[in-house]
């Protein structure tokens, strides 16, 4: 796990945080995020914040510097890092410079192994690396995809929810495919996730795909993709599954 933050900037944030935090709530996270011995989320820490608590420190320290940011995100508690990709998050979509943007989606590939958990992921990866893969050079993606590690491998799948967002679902498509044999639950569960979205904007790309690799779509996958099919047509998906 990550040892803790490195700047006085970094540490008094750190300090709000832990100002907030309430044991119960983080005895109750630590189950919901299977911190336990083998789970995906083994020897996480928590402080016991809410996300609109961690968004209320976050907004009152925007424009904080990169390294600082990178500092905290180098913390041992979850909500510390939550608070410095939102930071992250933040700073690059009010950045003018196309030179700034790319600093920060080059220090959050160098700093991958510290987003790891999924809420951590899904807060981060559309914002921070969707915006830096252009739909006809998909070689991140692809390399994200393969990857040994759980949290790079939805990376790679929740990237592509800035090019679905841009009514673009090549690259969404493209991650899908590669991911279909994943094993875990959390892979299947952001895969059908993507489909979903992308059938909230195009039914039928989203019905091709689904035919095309229906024999393949873990179940899980499958449900996700189609929870917002009406109940007829999601019955004929899962029958057939």
């Amino acid at each position: 796990m990550p040892n803790g933050t490195t700047t006085p900037a970094a540490r008094r944030i750190a300090a709000e945080l832990r100002a907030l935090g309430s044991p119960a709530r983080a005895a109750g996270a630590a189950r919901f995020f299977r911190t336990g011995p083998g789970e995906y989320g083994e020897g996480d820490r928590f402080l016991g914040l809410t996300v609109p608590q961690i968004r209320g420190v976050v907004r009152a320290h925007r424009g904080l510097p990169l390294d600082d940011a990178v500092a905290l995100l180098h913390s041992g508690w979850h909500e510390e890092r939550l608070a410095a990709l939102l930071l992250l998050v933040d700073a690059h979509a009010r950045s003018r410079s196309d030179a700034e943007r790319r600093a920060i989606h080059e220090a959050y590939l160098a700093h991958m192994a510290l987003v790891n958990n999924w809420d951590l992921v899904d807060a981060s990866a559309e914002h921070l690396v969707g915006p830096h893969v252009a739909p006809d050079d998909l070689a991140l993606l692809d390399r994200l995809a393969a990857a040994e590690s759980l949290w790079e491998r939805r990376i790679a799948m929740l990237a592509t929810f800035h090019h679905i967002k841009q009514g673009t679902f090549g690259p969404a498509l493209h991650v899908a495919e590669r991911l279909l044999g994943d094993r875990h639950d959390l892979i299947h569960k952001a895969v059908g996730w993507m489909l979903r979205e992308i059938g909230k904007r195009d039914q039928r790309v989203e019905e091709a795909f689904l035919q095309r690799h229906l024999g393949r779509l873990p179940r899980t996958t499958l449900r996700y993709a189609i929870e917002r099919f009406d109940a007829p047509l999601r019955q004929r998906y899962m029958t057939k599954a």
